[in-house]
């Protein structure tokens, strides 16, 4: 009879959840002799993804939905049930803030790359002389360059300092909480280097690869979520679990290799030992797990940055100057401390109830990370101030939620890649059925998450080679 396998889970958060999940579903299905144990910090599971439900809003503390176009995320909610609760985002008109003033986003471009030539003639974020200089990536030779580089310095030389800063650095920003003059383009967006190789121009590969739009088409949603948050999805999960499979409020303090077993030391003193180990934590805490090993050195030095997030709720006649559309953020020439905001109620229509307005604004910047720091009070008297410069708000929230996650977002830095490629080699030598999962790895959102605890997953059964 084939011994038991025991697998203990580092971390609850998304990835670590979905490595449990498979990894049941995968013992349940093929009768494999195999024990999962995940080991939470926190006082529940879910890591960044918190819902909120109060009076009849439902707020999202930390993400509030992921890329449709990934699909492992809503494979993983029809496995658990919540097929019929997919909600899409609703359309409208995005902004873009630049010196104090609010611009359309201009239409056809993706991830801030122009696609179509009029919207982006048209559009008053750039001068002549910045929309020339775009131009020039038409003709503009691809640049033969194997190793990584920043995507500042990789969509300057495509498309010149304008666009990057009044258009691109707000977008990709936004989306990592960091300095694109620092972030990798290898591990973030490949795929533009790849366009750039195969069709000597950003612009001329997007328009070969993207899909043409149907101008009479409704806008296209790029987003979904739950009909109760994505809070559901954590729950859903875990109710697939078997019983005894999460041990929360417990930190993980050591991992070591003793013979053929890993004994796994918990903050409550006891050990468990363990056949395989999946670290679904911050690689800050994968260091201080395993500091014997050398070839974590790296993770103490790899940075991540803090933000904050504020949820306001207010009676719709208390914003006298409504804006059509579902949100904007905010370039780093304007004279702001929040760095986007999005109109929730706009976005996702069934969070807030009829004749109210839920307004979610971000704060964080890598050379402000004081802000996340303030008091409730102070940081949405910050958020307030910024937002009556654009939309003239005449009442108090009727309440607000303040969310922190200080060190909550890994920066991919440049070599983020090879670095990460180099450890995960040598943990393949040095500590045979431990891998990593989870933001700081690769990929920070939801899907990408998923996939790397499916591939945790896979990682761990050709480990134990069952037959």
């Amino acid at each position: 009879m084939t011994d038991v396998k025991k697998v203990v889970i580092a971390g609850g958060g998304i990835a670590g959840l979905t490595a449990a999940f498979y990894l049941q579903k995968e013992a349940r299905e093929k009768n494999l002799p195999l024990e999962v144990k995940l080991i939470e910090a926190g006082s529940q599971l879910g890591g960044k993804i918190e819902t909120v439900k109060r009076d009849g809003f439902t707020i999202e503390r930390g993400p509030d939905s992921f890329l449709e176009r990934k699909k492992s995320a809503t494979r993983l909610a029809e496995e658990v049930g919540l097929g019929d609760e997919l909600v899409p985002n609703g359309t409208g008109q995005s902004y873009i803030l630049v010196q104090g003033k609010l611009h359309k986003m201009p239409s056809g471009s993706f991830m801030g790359v122009p696609t179509r030539v009029r919207p982006f003639l048209i559009s008053g974020l750039f001068s002549p002389l910045g929309k020339l200089r775009a131009g020039l990536d038409l003709i503009k030779p691809a640049k033969k360059k194997p190793d990584d580089q920043s995507l500042g310095l990789f969509f300057r030389r495509r498309l010149g300092n304008q666009v990057v800063e009044n258009l691109i650095e707000p977008l990709l920003s936004g989306i990592y909480a960091g300095d694109i003059d620092q972030l990798s383009l290898q591990s973030t967006f490949p795929n533009f280097y790849d366009l750039e190789q195969e069709y000597g121009s950003l612009i001329k590969g997007l328009r070969k690869t993207r899909p043409k739009p149907d101008k009479k088409a409704k806008k296209p949603s790029m987003f979904r979520t739950f009909t109760h948050g994505l809070g559901s999805l954590v729950k859903a999960i875990e109710s697939h679990l078997d019983p005894d499979t999460v041990q929360l409020n417990t930190k993980v303090d050591h991992i070591e290799k003793k013979e053929k077993k890993y004994h796994v030391l918990l903050s409550d003193g006891t050990v468990e030992k363990a056949d395989g180990v999946i670290i679904a934590a911050p690689h800050y805490a994968c260091e201080r797990m395993l500091p014997q090993y050398d070839i974590f050195k790296s993770f103490k030095e790899a940075q991540a940055t803090s933000v904050a997030n504020v949820a306001m709720a207010f009676d719709a006649s208390a914003i006298k100057k409504d804006i059509n559309g579902t949100g904007f953020v905010v370039s780093r020439n304007s004279d702001f401390r929040i760095t986007a905001c999005t109109w929730a109620h706009k976005k996702w229509p069934h969070s807030t109830p009829e004749g109210k307005v839920l307004l979610r604004c971000f704060v964080g910047k890598p050379n402000d990370q004081e802000v996340v720091d303030l008091s409730d009070e102070e940081i949405t008297e910050i958020v307030l101030r910024d937002l009556n410069k654009t939309m003239k708000i005449k009442a108090r929230p009727d309440f607000s939620v303040v969310s922190r996650w200080p060190n909550a977002m890994p920066q991919y830095t440049v070599g983020h890649k090879d670095r990460l490629d180099a450890i995960t080699n040598q943990m393949k030598e040095q500590l045979p059925g431990v891998c990593l999962a989870g933001g700081s790895y690769r990929g920070i959102g939801l899907p990408d998450c998923i996939d790397q605890g499916e591939a945790a997953v896979q990682q761990i059964l050709d480990y134990f080679h069952f037959e």
